[in-house]
């Protein structure tokens, strides 16, 4: 499946700064792929009006199990706004028995700096997995 290009629900208006969420998740099985993959359209389609969000793309490789998020958010409150209302939610907590692992990793960066590279991102991501501390 080819990534889902970075995509602007909202114009940032007076921020100049912007939180960044990057993740990796990998499902136990091949048998789960499927279904994490619909869940995280639906999340996708929430993403794309949720309030505070200034940017999204998300990446699926299915044979290995995994996909990739990464978006900016406005601050850490609205981050946490869409994290908690369903589908999300609901999602989450759907999703959570078919997990292997799970990876999150957060910096900050001008506005100007969006979209933000996949290939850092990924690279954060790695560092975070191997226990390398968070550094912005």
């Amino acid at each position: 499946m080819p990534t889902l290009p970075w995509t602007v629900p909202n114009a940032p208006g007076d921020t100049t700064s912007a939180l960044v969420m990057a993740s990796r998740f990998e499902v136990r099985s091949l048998k789960d792929v499927p279904r994490f993959f619909t869940k995280s359209l639906a999340a996708w389609r929430q993403v794309k009006n949720a309030p505070g969000c200034l940017g999204a793309s998300l990446i699926a490789r299915p044979f290995k199990r995994t996909f990739l998020t990464l978006s900016a958010w406005d601050d850490r409150r609205s981050l946490m706004t869409f994290n908690g209302t369903d589908p999300h939610r609901g999602i989450v907590t759907a999703m959570r028995p078919t997990m292997k692992t799970s990876t999150f990793v957060f910096w900050n960066v001008e506005v100007g700096d969006l979209p933000v590279n996949w290939a850092d991102a990924e690279r954060r991501i790695a560092e975070k997995a191997a226990g390398r501390p968070e550094v912005d």
